[in-house]
């Protein structure tokens, strides 16, 4: 870079940093916004109310089949569900190149953004009308939703770097974490009392109040997301021409950012590891609920304070770990929170009572919010100097998303070949053991490179 490219970048970097903390606000004020959607509708209500109107029961109240009919095939509701949020998931691995590289072509990623955010707030507002009759409302709605909520993730992640310096992402990536739990929980709680005390509220219809906590998740993410589309900029174009088609630029734009990070060999293994260490975390994040009401027949209302707790730790875990990044750098936290991770799941496999799972729970939280900010602000830091913001972080989102899909493919397929839930958790320990390897391998190379700089 010429000295004037690097004043330029210098100077725009210090104008960015005068509206620094309106600008950084509004963007973490998404994650308040979005994050509702998570705890809700991925975590607590939407699975609880799923799983009880699919559930057939006899006279005594005793369950006696979950099997449901969707799209004239039979199937295990829980498998449905699971089905359900992979082939979400795989939609947006497989749209999000494309839209990525158009938005970073025509610098219109706040728009994208803005579609992807209503589409799942209308999503979650829609599912006010999912019951036992509209079955295949309630799951193309939430194959929606899921959509919406990861596809507006790829162009929010994206910003992280054009927003902030490399010296303050950490800090900024948690502050989006931390608004995240914080706005979730609060609406949790909101959903809580109509939930649990629905006659607080005279309220007599059983399934109105989760109803109503999907309507107030979407209503809550489109309202609050006003203030993000506000004070974030609307990018610029490139400014050349796409060289092949709409539909095939994004992959070739994918294909390019890989080729880069071949030659960024820090860069290269810390995907690596993220991809291994991802299927573990995503997938026990999903699975807490199940292991917790089928292994251990928890309550669903102490289910959804467990993970409410959890959900409050994350926001002590994400700042301390910024913290400790910026005392002993960002791998060598990565690798303690990772070592961390491995404790938990041999912790859950031998996990009995319900206060064991609430210590689990707290552990989990703490490093949650961690590992999931510091992934994100590493990454940032580990990219080049680049405009291809969106389809770099496009890159970043398709390979948690495929790890994800690997994760819960693994977990229920152990399940079923060994009938035992706590065999599907110990085995996650060896994508974490494999993501462990491969940051330190990372965290070598890091130290060489810098020894030859």
């Amino acid at each position: 870079m010429s000295a004037l490219h690097k004043f330029q970048h210098h100077h725009s970097t210090l104008r960015m940093s005068t509206a620094y903390k309106k600008i950084i606000n509004g963007w973490a004020m998404y994650d308040w916004a979005n994050s509702a959607y998570n705890l809700v509708i991925t975590s607590t209500i939407f699975p609880a109310y799923y799983d009880a109107i699919t559930s057939l029961k006899d006279s005594n109240g005793i369950i006696t089949s979950h099997k449901v009919i969707f799209l004239g095939k039979e199937f295990e509701s829980a498998s449905l569900y699971n089905y359900s949020l992979a082939l979400a998931y795989l939609i947006i691995a497989l749209i999000s190149p494309i839209l990525s590289s158009i938005a970073d072509y025509k610098g219109n990623k706040k728009s994208f953004m803005k579609f992807f955010c209503y589409l799942g707030g209308v999503a979650c507002c829609v599912l006010y009308w999912f019951n036992k009759s509209t079955l295949t409302l309630g799951i193309v709605c939430s194959i929606l939703a899921a959509v919406g909520y990861c596809g507006s993730l790829v162009f929010y992640n994206s910003y992280l770097p054009e927003i902030a310096e490399d010296k303050d992402q950490d800090d900024v990536s948690a502050k989006g974490f931390a608004y995240g739990y914080i706005g979730s929980v609060i609406l949790q709680i909101i959903c809580f009392f109509f939930v649990l005390k629905p006659d607080w509220f005279g309220i007599k219809d059983d399934s109105f109040p989760a109803r109503l906590s999907f309507l107030l998740v979407g209503l809550w993410w489109m309202g609050f997301a006003q203030i993000t589309f506000s004070r974030l900029p609307k990018g610029k174009p490139l400014g050349h021409d796409i060289k092949h088609s709409v539909l095939t630029n994004g992959f070739h734009e994918l294909k390019k950012v890989w080729q880069q990070a071949k030659e960024l060999p820090v860069l290269k293994r810390f995907l690596g590891a993220f991809f291994f260490y991802s299927m573990g975390v995503q997938t026990v994040m999903l699975a807490a609920t199940l292991f917790g009401s089928q292994v251990l027949h928890m309550e669903t209302s102490k289910l959804i304070i467990c993970i409410l707790l959890i959900q409050i730790v994350a926001i002590a875990g994400a700042y301390i770990m910024a913290k400790l990044s910026d005392m002993f750098g960002n791998f060598k936290v990565l690798m303690f929170v990772v070592l961390i991770w491995i404790g938990a799941c041999i912790g859950a496999y031998f996990t009995t009572s319900e206060i064991e799972f609430y210590i689990l729970a707290c552990i989990v939280g703490l490093v949650m919010g961690g590992i999931q900010s510091l992934s994100r602000s590493t990454y940032a830091k580990a990219m080049p100097e680049t405009k291809d913001t969106a389809s770099f972080f496009s890159f970043y989102d398709v390979t948690e998303k495929i790890a994800i899909v690997f994760g819960m493919f693994s977990f229920g397929y152990i399940q079923e070949l060994t009938g035992n839930m706590r065999n599907s958790i110990i085995a996650l320990v060896l994508f974490f053991i494999a993501g462990l390897i491969l940051l330190f391998f990372t965290l070598q190379k890091q130290k060489a490179t810098l020894k030859t700089v």
